[in-house]
């Protein structure tokens, strides 16, 4: 797809959802290179399910910024589990202010998404390949503002490998779909384990401009990081997973 007929659909999925702010044609560029080499990738590396373009534009650059409010200005960013580069890409495009490390067990995804930070400009993110609980007792445990993660685990997993990475004073953003609520409630005890507090509970629905596309409802459960983390968390992975706190 062109730019010219990638814009208007751009444009209408950020209005419908509040998002005018970065409707601009700078930003609308460098959105369709992200769009056009994703695609083109994903025909050999498995990047994403979504192979058309309104659906890219709604479920992964809309939904990644609609945690874009309830991060401050200059903000240190860690996306865990970045994936294909989501919500770490879209934010890096519209938030120059930001610094954002995107990490993510695979080396291949992470050099995907270090290769298409550079090709949009994207000099305020760096792509790291690790383990994030390796991580949490490593060199970047309690270093960032604000840690995101979409899509990754269950958030009483989710808690012990983000909450770690996190500065006291800092806020840990998991985004979630309808069941967030549910996992929140089997997440609480290891939340406050972890030195977390439950701040507040985005309610979000991602509206479509698209008639062949439905709304969705989105949650954003942010976690406000009151004291440091204990010594003995992160755990082993395979721990995290068997027991959850």
């Amino acid at each position: 797809m062109d730019f010219a007929s990638f814009y208007p659909l751009l444009r209408a999925a950020l209005a419908e959802n509040g998002l005018e702010r970065f409707a601009g044609e700078s930003y609308a560029q460098r959105f369709h290179t992200l769009c056009e080499h994703m695609l083109s990738v994903n025909q050999s590396m498995n990047l994403t399910a979504i192979r058309e373009e309104k659906g890219v534009i709604l479920r992964h650059f809309v939904d990644s910024l609609t945690v874009e409010p309830y991060i401050p200005q200059g903000a240190r960013i860690i996306d865990v589990g970045c994936g294909a580069g989501f919500p770490c890409l879209p934010l890096a495009i519209c938030r120059p202010d930001l610094a954002i490390t995107a990490l993510d067990s695979t080396a291949k995804r992470i050099a995907y998404v270090q290769d298409t930070a550079a090709r949009l400009g994207c000099a305020n993110l760096t792509a790291c390949a690790a383990r994030a609980e390796e991580q949490g007792k490593g060199a970047l445990r309690e270093r960032f503002d604000v840690c995101t993660a979409r899509a990754v685990a269950a958030l009483p997993v989710l808690a012990e490998l983000c909450l770690p990475l996190v500065r006291t004073g800092g806020i840990f953003l998991a985004m979630k779909a309808t069941r967030g609520d549910e996992e929140l409630e089997s997440a609480r005890t290891a939340i406050g384990r972890l030195g977390g507090k439950v701040e507040h509970v985005h309610r979000i629905t991602l509206r479509s401009p698209f008639a062949e596309q439905e709304s969705d409802t989105r949650i954003i459960i942010a976690v406000r990081k009151e004291h440091p983390t204990p010594a003995e968390y992160p755990r082993a992975f395979a721990r995290i997973q068997k027991k959850p706190l």
